[in-house]
């Protein structure tokens, strides 16, 4: 792909690409992205082909693409491996001038970073770039429309599309969306509100259910919880013996484990009973499952993050509206708010203008769309898929009752799994509905 279609000088882009093929009668390609923004999704497809329902394995060929920035396609990279780790024990919520300073020095070495190491592509990492090069990722698959599953950001690839190329949609089903008319701060906001209450969902049923972290702790949970947040503050626990867990890592890793109940509220339980007692190692764990750090170091994913988010929307180019945002919501999302809030520091002073701008999708020319929304969905909250289910002419939205991030895939409610099968396959419009 050219780097900039307008500057052919300035070189071009590979597009790493994935498919596995049809196993029975073949409709077509159904490209599938997972979010992040930062996530691979050349590598989720690899790992979760087989979680996708049989129907979907046997009409579709499976693919999907590294965006710009991400992975396998010119990824954006900042810093070594020991530069992220110092970074990412920063207290993410400073409360002493130190700690501010600390934390604004590590946010300009991160950008100063990305700039150095991957200025080339910084500029060309948008969301509106990322769905024009979907587009010829679609006929380069022989697809005449597009067939889509995009979960979590990978809704907002699915928007801006359908933005763009509304005539050329099949199918598109937008799991765990966001919704494109938020602002820098109703993004911060949201995700502050969505794990605070996926949070409270977890300590509420660790009561009910006698988890290890209810059994390690005496009298009310939340007050254990925030207890043992502010011990893991004043004194970081041991992690792998290399790293400690400080109040970055246990907000993230706690983050993590909300984003699965099945998998990650066990996780979690077991972590912070562990951390009660000294020991950090599982905490440190879900930390670096989140960000994707393994023996070899981080995949790109967080500084991916950063890239698209930055250039996606306008950014506050000051530290002030962060922190005062960050008060704000921390009087009512008070364990996550805060973190989320300041997490936006690193657009600041981020070195790429933006080029997006929050707007209505209404999509108009597009076929019916199915947008599905969880209720206590910790990183893209309910909200969000009510507005763009809203704001699309022809939008439908199903409601899956319940806790984790994002919902369709094998196991998932037959209430959800069996109308996307069939709109998927036979184009059968769904009704909204909730399950």
């Amino acid at each position: 792909m050219q780097l900039d279609p307008t500057k052919p000088s300035l070189g071009t882009v590979g597009i790493a690409v994935t498919r596995h093929k049809a196993t029975g009668s073949r409709i077509g390609s159904l490209l599938i992205n997972p979010g992040g923004p930062g996530a691979s999704a050349v590598g989720f497809l690899k790992d979760t082909y087989t979680s996708y329902p049989s129907t979907l394995r046997q009409h579709f060929d499976l693919a999907a693409f590294d965006p710009r920035g991400v992975g396998l396609t010119a990824p954006v990279r900042c810093l070594s491996t020991t530069q992220l780790d110092a970074y990412f024990h920063l207290d993410p919520v400073p409360d002493t001038a130190a700690e501010r300073s600390a934390l604004d020095a590590g946010n300009s070495k991160l950008t100063a970073g990305c700039e150095a190491r991957s200025g080339r592509v910084l500029p060309y990492v948008s969301t509106r770039i990322v769905a024009q090069d979907m587009d010829r990722v679609r006929a380069a698959l022989g697809d005449e429309k597009l067939t889509y599953l995009g979960y979590s950001y990978g809704t907002a690839i699915g928007a801006s599309y359908l933005d763009q190329f509304p005539t050329h949609v099949r199918a598109m089903v937008l799991d765990g969306a966001l919704d494109p008319t938020s602002t820098w701060d109703q993004l911060l906001a949201g995700q502050s509100q969505g794990f605070d209450v996926a949070l409270n969902a977890f300590l509420a049923n660790c009561q009910q259910t006698g988890c290890a972290f209810r059994k390690s702790v005496s009298g009310d949970l939340t007050k254990a919880y925030d207890a043992l947040a502010a011990k893991v503050e004043s004194q970081p626990l041991p992690g792998d013996g290399s790293r400690t867990v400080g109040p970055d890592e246990f907000t993230l890793g706690v983050g993590a484990g909300l984003y699965s109940r099945n998998n990650g509220w066990p996780a979690i339980a077991q972590a912070l009973a562990d951390a009660e007692h000294g020991k950090g190692r599982y905490l440190l764990a879900l930390n670096d499952s989140y960000l994707e750090r393994g023996p070899s170091g981080y995949a790109n994913v967080d500084e991916a993050n950063f890239a698209v988010n930055c250039i996606d929307r306008p950014w506050p180019r000051t530290d002030a509206p962060y922190y005062a945002l960050a008060a704000k919501v921390g009087k009512t999302y008070p364990r996550f708010g805060p973190a989320i809030a300041l997490s936006g520091l690193g657009c600041a002073t981020w070195p790429v203008p933006s080029v997006g701008r929050p707007h209505r999708v209404t999509a108009a020319a597009s076929p019916p769309i199915v947008v599905i929304g969880t209720t206590r969905d910790p990183a893209t909250p309910y909200m969000w898929a009510q507005s763009l289910a809203r704001q699309l002419a022809h939008g439908i939205l199903l409601t899956h009752e319940g806790d984790g991030h994002t919902v369709f895939r094998n196991g998932a409610p037959n209430c959800i799994l069996r109308p996307v099968d069939d709109y998927f396959v036979s184009l059968k419009v769904p009704t909204a509905a909730t399950c």
